[in-house]
């Protein structure tokens, strides 16, 4: 590790997430890549790979988006890795940079959930999903255990989808924009017990990109450069016997990994964008990534500690639950945020003073594993 240059994100673009039939998927994603070019200051020919997310995207998807725009000749990889496909590729064009071995990369994520119908996204070829453990019931059980082993409240686990609607009025590319009381989070429409629709995420369309270059000529080709202070990737372990529920292992070990390679701790995030495709997943996340103790993430919501202005903001985007979860698209939507955030740039839903942001993105299910992958990554201002 000692050996890695250091990496600098200098350009970032993304669309609106929301539902887009009408627009394929290419015109969708080519946009926000023409807008973090133009962020950064740089020119199609100096990009030298390039590394595309998307889990539904289909085959080549990265040649089909990048060919509209001149950039063709070069290596593009594309990259599935369920919910983390964005923060996958963008940990490669990270680690391309990092390495040597290319001082400028393009990463960028991108999904049209629209085009499978509705409902929960698949999950194929898997046992446990066959027998209807799909997304919203694996996160309704974590949601009953915690209750039952913390005392948490569904009225503390709901906050967080009030939290984080509220965010989103002033996020003008987010799916949703409006607020909800506790009580429409509570009374809407049973998805999974405990959990109604507004505790879980919407299926949606989106995209979004970012340009990386070695930090040492960043100020060199233009834009505003954000380090990258750690980037991790990690797969889950696989255990065929019981399994704490109330926690992710997963999601432990790559926030210990992201904090070791980052040389910082819990306590130095300003803000974050946190993998809550269902409102129990924040308050679990909140656990892991140390912003509290084990059981104590009820209590932080009722503090008000993760709100905008909090000790630690968390999701000031408005999160998956608001500003949309297209699946290869998100870890990288949330890439956009925190540099936005540490830029200064992000208006009414700026956190004052922020220097150091944090992204966190986790999925997949498949029998015996908490989750497939989890990748985090840490910034500087």
């Amino acid at each position: 590790m000692a050996n890695l240059r250091e990496v600098s994100v200098i350009g970032v673009g993304m669309s609106r997430f929301a539902k887009q039939p009408e627009i394929s998927i290419v015109d969708l994603t080519q946009a926000p890549i023409l807008d973090a070019l133009e962020d950064a200051g740089v020119a199609c020919g100096q990009v030298q790979a390039a590394y595309s997310g998307s889990v539904f995207g289909g085959s080549g998807i990265g040649q089909k988006v990048l060919k509209g725009i001149g950039m063709s000749g070069i290596p593009i990889l594309n990259v599935e890795n369920a919910c983390s496909s964005g923060s996958s590729a963008f940990r490669e064009a990270w680690l391309a940079v990092a390495s040597g071995m290319h001082d400028v990369t393009l990463a960028f994520g991108t999904e049209k959930l629209t085009a499978l119908g509705g409902g929960a996204y698949p999950l194929s070829d898997d046992i446990e999903a066959d027998q209807g453990v799909l997304m919203p019931a694996v996160y309704a059980m974590r949601a009953r255990r915690h209750m039952a082993e913390y005392g948490t409240t569904i009225e503390q686990i709901a906050k967080i989808a009030v939290k984080n609607h509220r965010n989103s009025v002033h996020n003008s590319r987010a799916q949703y924009q409006r607020e909800y009381t506790l009580e429409e989070v509570l009374n809407s429409r049973m998805i999974a017990d405990p959990l109604t629709i507004l505790h879980c995420c919407p299926t949606g369309d989106g995209a979004a990109a970012v340009i990386l270059a070695a930090t040492e000529m960043a100020h060199r080709l233009g834009g505003k450069p954000v380090k990258v202070r750690a980037s991790v990737l990690q797969s889950g372990l696989f255990k065929n016997d019981f399994r704490d529920m109330t926690k992710s292992d997963l999601s432990y070990r790559t926030a210990a990994a992201a904090y070791e390679m980052a040389g910082l701790g819990p306590d130095d995030i300003d803000v974050a964008e946190v993998h809550d495709a269902f409102t129990i997943g924040e308050l679990m996340y909140y656990e892991a990534l140390g912003f509290c103790a084990p059981g104590d993430g009820g209590r932080l919501i009722d503090e008000g500690a993760t709100e905008i202005g909090g000790r630690i903001a968390v999701n000031p985007s408005g999160g998956l639950l608001s500003k949309g979860h297209p699946v290869g698209a998100t870890g990288v939507a949330q890439i956009v945020e925190i540099v936005s955030q540490l830029r200064g740039n992000c208006g009414p839903r700026q956190i004052a003073g922020a220097r150091i942001g944090l992204t966190h993105c986790t999925g997949g299910g498949v029998a015996g594993f908490d989750h497939i992958a989890c990748t985090i990554h840490v910034f500087e201002q």
